[in-house]
């Protein structure tokens, strides 16, 4: 098999790329690695302000301080905030790492939930975001990165989801029309349209804006009634509105795929796009991974002998692991993720007989449902030869098992990106998906007459299609094993950086500095 080629001029070691323009980018979500994280949102404010700094930016990534972390010392500044018509003083500390400017916002509302960060009602949960958003908008005055305040010049931005989807509407209602950051701008992006900050409509009026401003997060949702949105009013007051792929930026357009906003999306038309989300290659690396070098498990690189023996060595060490066979002919197929209705663990619970009957080890990991969870355990139980289940999360048993494994399966309902299927490809794990979203735009549908292709895809979430791709997948190995050692190949030479979407991510906050 021919190797696998390394992206060029990007990855690990990539050199700073300096755009035309410098501009000051300010982060703001609920969650951001590792301090906090609870899915790919932690991810993306972890990783994508480091790539744009790379591209010569100064950036600020701006979070709640769920705890007192050691490196953060003392204060570094306050202010008061009226945060819906109450004042609220909030303390700001400041590190810098990886060129970032990370900025954490105490308040005693956010150490209440350090353990559960999105609990309470949709009201809490808002407070919380309306208390972020304002303190996100003014650190620019009150931290002093390195002793130079941000300040107001080519200043943007960057709203995550609906929790600090508030940002673009204060940024309107409290700084614009009062001649203050008259040339800043925002940008909203949608990790996950269904999450939208839904509460009765008499609610708006606890946020504390003046009342031209409130009929924006009104929606008279046909099917759920009329109800206060606040996702809603951050799409329409945002400069631009940034989906994570772009077919989930298409999808969240239309009445199957929208939730309640499919008429939003499409009259913000012009200002919605898609960027598909990278791979952090200090995270994610198979040449690097610092949980491949113990118990068994290798390391391996992209030339071709050096992949292919790591990879093997990964799978035999997992199976140990795991007091499965050890066989090498046996395909492992592996699920990671959610135990949920949206990422469609039930088809493959419905086909339990079919797993039963091929010569085939699957392993899970994840947490969920309670339901779902009985079932994976009782599935392990009747086939304890060839099936595992791992209940809960392990970051490090969730690379090894991306490493060890042959294919990985996501048979989503709906995905606006996904980053299991990017980091399976990093690894040589060929993924199975449902065409839907990120992962009908990352895995390209593998052709034999050419032999290109990345993976597989079934077109709709019944368990007949995703059974039938899955058995393509797996009589490859089986009998054409050439064959998907090159698909194989095909995903690890792909290029999965930050760098990539950085780059397109500046073209968007350009964009949307000049726009009016």
């Amino acid at each position: 098999a021919a190797a696998p080629r390394a992206p060029a001029a990007r990855g690990r070691h990539a050199l700073s790329v300096h755009a035309d323009e410098r501009l000051n980018i300010v982060f703001v979500g609920a969650e951001c690695a590792p301090f906090s994280k609870t899915g790919g949102l932690g991810d993306v404010m972890a990783s994508l302000p480091k790539a744009l700094v790379q591209r010569g930016h100064r950036v600020m990534a701006v979070m709640p301080m769920y705890h007192h972390y050691d490196e953060l010392g003392t204060a570094c500044g306050y202010t008061t905030l009226n945060v819906c018509g109450a004042d609220t003083e909030v303390h700001y500390f400041h590190t810098h790492r990886d060129g970032v400017d990370l900025v954490f916002v105490s308040h005693p509302c956010f150490y209440e939930v350090a353990h559960n960060i999105y609990q309470g009602t949709t009201m809490d949960v808002t407070w919380r975001g309306a208390l972020l958003s304002q303190a996100g908008i003014e650190a620019v005055y009150h931290v002093p990165c390195g002793g130079f305040p941000y300040g107001d010049e080519s200043l943007l931005y960057v709203a995550n989801d609906w929790h600090v989807a508030l940002l673009p509407v204060y940024l309107r209602a409290f700084y614009h029309e009062h001649m203050k950051l008259g040339f800043a701008r925002s940008a909203l992006i949608v990790h996950n349209i269904a999450h939208q900050g839904r509460t009765t409509p008499d609610d708006v009026w606890r946020l504390g804006l003046p009342d031209h401003h409130t009929g924006a997060f009104y929606l008279d949702d046909p099917q759920e009634g009329a109800c206060m949105n606040v996702l809603k009013a951050g799409i329409e007051y945002a400069t631009k509105v940034i989906a994570v792929s772009p077919g989930y930026a298409w999808e969240i357009g239309t009445d199957e795929g929208g939730w309640g906003l499919a008429h939003t999306v499409r009259e913000s038309n012009g200002k919605v796009s898609g960027i598909v989300n990278g791979i952090d290659f200090h995270e994610w690396d198979p040449q690097h991974d610092k949980y491949l070098q113990s118990d068994g498990y290798q390391t391996y690189g992209l030339c071709t002998e050096g992949w292919w023996t790591g990879k093997q060595a990964c799978k035999a060490a997992l199976q140990r692991q795991l007091g499965l066979p050890e066989r090498h002919d046996v395909p492992i197929l592996a699920f990671i993720g959610r135990l949920d209705h949206q990422k469609g663990v039930d088809l493959i619970l419905q086909n339990e007989d079919f797993f039963a009957n091929q010569d085939v080890q699957v392993v899970f990991l994840g947490s969920g449902r309670g339901d779902l969870q009985d079932q994976l355990m009782g599935m392990q139980e009747r086939h304890h030869h060839k099936i595992r289940a791992w209940i809960g999360f392990s970051n490090e048993f969730a690379h090894r098992l991306t490493a060890g494994a042959d294919i990985l399966m996501m048979p989503s309902r709906f995905e606006p990106c996904g980053l299991n299927q990017l980091y399976a490809m990093r690894y040589g794990t060929v993924p199975v998906v449902h065409a839907v979203g990120g992962l009908r735009e990352t895995v390209t549908p593998y052709d034999p007459n050419g032999d290109t292709g990345t993976g597989w895809q079934f077109d709709e979430a019944v368990t007949h299609k995703f059974i039938d791709t899955l058995g393509y997948a797996i009589g490859t190995f089986r009998d054409h094993p050439a064959a998907f050692k090159r698909i194989m190949a095909n995903g690890m030479s792909q290029d999965l950086s930050w760098e990539l979407a950085a780059e397109r991510y500046e073209q968007k906050l350009i964009e949307a500095k000049y726009s009016w």
